[in-house]
């Protein structure tokens, strides 16, 4: 089974391509938490599991934890990814 990982960073408005955002902005959220990345991921349909103890490479001094997504086999990160930021804009919304 694949295991995907998705940090905050990815879905963060506040943050550059290079500083890791991985969806455009217009979808990307401000300041992303893990608890509303994973309801997003169970609302899309996978299982997620939150490890708040993770710090992400480009910014190791900030401990804002990361998901693990279970069960995406079928689908690419990328579009796995912009489902999940579509879902916390929702939410937000």
């Amino acid at each position: 089974m694949v295991e995907n990982v998705i940090w905050p960073a990815y879905l963060d408005a506040d943050r550059s391509r290079n500083e890791g955002r991985r969806v455009p902005r217009d979808i990307a959220v401000p300041e992303p938490t893990v608890e509303e990345i994973a309801k997003a991921v169970q609302q899309v349909g996978y299982d997620a599991s939150v490890e708040r103890d993770k710090a992400y490479s480009r910014e190791p001094w900030t401990h804002r934890g990361r998901v693990v997504v279970r069960g995406a086999d079928d689908s690419t990160k990328n579009d796995l990814v912009q489902a999940v930021a579509a879902y916390v804009g929702a939410m937000r919304s």
